[in-house]
């Protein structure tokens, strides 16, 4: 991952920092802190505290690599530990992406302050850290010239810093011989960055630093956690809205290796001396819970929810209404259903309670929202709850508010001894807290020229990010749909008049959050009707895009180079080739796909060809893995039949029988990036959004079918 930035020498202001560089790190026998996020030993390592989430996304690699390519470090010389969770490591962006929106003023202070505001999401770790890691690294590499400045009793102007050393002509000291001298200095008032022309890890496809210990199994997630006297337990909850009712507690204690059963009014566990015992305990107790068991048809729902007359304006640019009064507008409708996340890492927590305190281990998402949620659950306050956040095996959004964190806190509580809590996969997958979904009803009315001279999308859909996090801050979530349950329903091209209007659904489930939704759905619907619109009048699906992007040229720059790079035939009958493009976490993509229906009428994905502008690039090869990754992902979910929803709950499946795709489906995959110096933008998500209607153009193209629902339904398309 590359770090650095724009800007020659740039000079900026240090008013952010404390002169005396206090830290929240705590500092082990031989180490130095420079501030909050950096920590230098005598033997020269340099280890980067990192706020975010490792999910997979390679962050724990990005974010250190900015930090030594602006420190001057060397690379082999770098490691990472989980910053720690206090007030100073809020995400910068939580505001601007609407995060806390309907917190309230004083409440959204109290979150920035505390860092609760801490979230790895949307795509938006290394646009919130980069500039402050920057100039973290640029303050230490200050004071570590001074230092080797002072000792030599040369101008500091005349010392630079490469490869983990600071140089002055023949003479170096490398960072760990500096660093007590260093972190003793005054902070300096001003900062420098470092000059472009000397060697950078900018850029650079460096190796990851979880990789050696994700390769041979030596990482540890929250499954893999033991402790000294450690029970296990398996558990059951209650659907949305249901009670235990009942269950057979004879049986369960029947199971060799039981040893307690704990109940509470929305869910039961069973302790065993194995999880294997505990969870053939609890199938033996044949717990009941109250609720509906009745199908839930999820599209009647959003279509009955869609006519209702309960719509807000979201966007409205121009005047639709007159615009398309006396006409008939061109109209079409767009599902995607909920969707689950499919990950193969079990929801596990551990917890111990230990003189009045609690300790717990889990992966989350917003740790210092989770720990705060955790201590309401157990009754304890704050300063009494430890928390170690481990990184995510599940990439999609699934840690995000997990049930089974508080759930483990009271078993711990109740058995008085250190617990293992881990559901079932058919447990994971009926607890799932899914995307939100979405119907949408697209009209447009064409100009003389064939151009949309109207645009309107009427949507029903629901937030389930801002579900999940009021859930977790314990308070009502916001009365009117926001910016994380709408962002990208506005379209990127340049049409005159312009209307989105948003219907709140009621959703029988709890939705949470998913990596690269809403726009994921927005942009499949945009970017589908996009493309009828196109083939209504008569033109070139990329040259009508083109025309309508003059406001947009990075968006127009990223769909050119990918139908270059594809060899873009013009997406005519008889094609096999869609395209499809989009503006999302202050990054752009384009999109080709050659796909078609083989034989037994499965859809069948053979190349995809991407063009990404994402601004300043911090690790190519990261880069590069997390679009093909996002791609790959976002194929599963297009492809993959929807489960059938029974009390509020996804209907379990077993993993093998819910025909994922397998290595041999994975298409050809090219990944081109533009060059650029704009600041960074997301990529996390970013593949995930253009598979869909780039996949389904390429299918009308080819054959014909239409297709407007997610997953894809070959027997309902248009």
């Amino acid at each position: 991952m590359i770090g650095g930035g724009a800007g020659v020498g740039l000079v900026v202001a240090f008013a952010i920092w404390p002169r005396g560089l206090a830290s929240d790190l705590a500092e082990n026998e031989g180490e130095h802190a420079f501030g909050n996020f950096i920590k230098i030993e005598r033997s020269g390592r340099v280890t980067v505290a990192v706020p975010q989430v490792e999910t997979g996304q390679g962050i724990w690699t990005a974010l250190p690599q900015i930090v030594a390519d602006e420190l001057g470090a060397l690379w082999e010389n770098v490691g990472v530990e989980p910053a720690p969770l206090t007030g100073h490591y809020g995400n910068r962006m939580a505001e601007s992406e609407g995060w806390l929106d309907g917190f309230g003023t004083l409440r959204a202070h109290r979150l920035k302050s505390d860092g609760k505001s801490r979230i790895t999401a949307g795509s938006t770790s290394v646009r919130a850290f980069e500039q402050p890691l920057r100039e973290a690294a640029a303050v230490a590499r200050t004071m570590l010239i001074g230092a080797a400045a002072d000792r030599w009793n040369v101008d500091p102007s005349e010392c630079q810093a490469a490869d983990g050393m600071i140089i002055n002509a023949v003479r170096t000291a490398t960072f760990g011989e500096l660093a007590e001298e260093a972190a003793g200095r005054t902070a300096p008032s001003a900062i420098e960055f470092r000059q472009a022309s000397t060697p950078r890890l900018f850029g650079q496809p460096l190796p990851r630093i979880d990789g050696p210990a994700k390769a041979n199994g030596s990482a540890r997630f929250a499954a893999d956690i033991r402790l000294p006297g450690l029970l296990y337990a398996s558990a059951r909850i209650a659907p949305p809205g249901g009670r235990l009712r009942g269950f057979d507690r004879q049986a369960a204690e029947r199971v060799k290796g039981f040893r307690q059963l704990v109940t509470r009014d929305g869910w039961i566990a069973v302790v065993g001396d194995s999880w294997w015992a505990a969870e053939t305990a609890i199938k033996a107790a044949r717990p009941i819970f109250t609720g509906s068991s009745s199908s839930i048809p999820m599209r009647d729902l959003f279509a009955d929810a869609l006519a209702s007359n309960g719509a807000q304006e979201w966007f409205a640019n121009g005047d639709y209404d007159a615009a398309t009064r006396n006409s008939r507008a061109l109209a079409a409708t767009y599902y995607a259903a909920p969707s689950q996340h499919l990950g193969l890492e079990p929801s596990a927590a551990i917890a111990r309670i230990s003189g009045g305190s609690l300790e717990f281990w889990g992966a989350s998402q917003a740790p210092a929202l989770t720990k705060a949620a955790v201590a309401r659950a157990a009754g304890l306050s704050n300063d009494d709850v430890i928390f170690y956040p481990l990184p995510v095996g599940e990439p999609a959004g699934s840690a995000m508010g997990s049930a089974t964190l508080p759930i483990a806190a009271e078993i711990a509580r109740e058995t008085g001894q250190p617990v293992h809590l881990m559901l079932s996969q058919s447990a994971c997958q009926n607890h799932d807290r899914a995307s939100a979904g979405a119907l949408a009803r697209m009209t447009a009315l064409p100009d003389a020229a064939g151009l949309p001279a109207a645009w309107q999308m009427r949507i029903a859909t629901s937030d389930g990010f801002s579900a999940v996090r009021a859930r977790m801050a314990d308070i009502d979530p916001p009365e009117k749909l926001g910016r994380t349950g709408l962002d990208g329903s506005v379209p990127p091209y340049a049409i005159p008049n312009v209307r989105v209007q948003a219907i709140d659904a009621e959703l029988p489930f709890q939705a949470g959050y998913m990596r690269g939704s809403p726009q994921r759905e927005m942009c499949f619907f945009t970017e589908s009707f996009i493309d009828e619109l196109a083939h209504r009048a008569g033109m070139e699906p990329l040259a009508y895009r083109m025309s309508l992007l003059g406001a947009n040229g990075r968006l127009a720059r990223c769909l050119q180079a990918a139908a270059r790079l594809a060899g873009w035939d013009g997406g005519g009958a008889g094609s096999t080739m869609g395209i499809a493009g989009c503006a999302a976490f202050g990054s752009h993509i384009g999109l080709v796909a050659t796909a078609s229906i083989d034989d037994a009428q499965q859809i069948k994905v053979h190349r995809l060809v991407a063009a990404v502008d994402c601004g300043r690039v911090v690790n190519s090869g990261i880069a590069a893995q997390q679009i093909e990754a996002g791609l790959i992902w976002a194929l599963a979910q297009a492809t993959v039949n929807s489960p059938e929803w029974v009390a509020g709950m996804p209907r379990a499946r077993p993993i093998g029988g819910i025909d994922l795709p397998r290595i041999g489906d994975t298409p050809e995959i090219i990944v081109h990036f533009i060059p650029s110096s704009d600041t960074p933008g997301g990529i996390s998500g970013l593949g995930t959004t253009v598979l869909a209607p780039a996949v389904a153009n390429a299918i009308y193209a080819g054959s014909g079918k239409r297709l407007r629902d997610l997953p894809f339904d070959l027997m309902g398309a248009a």
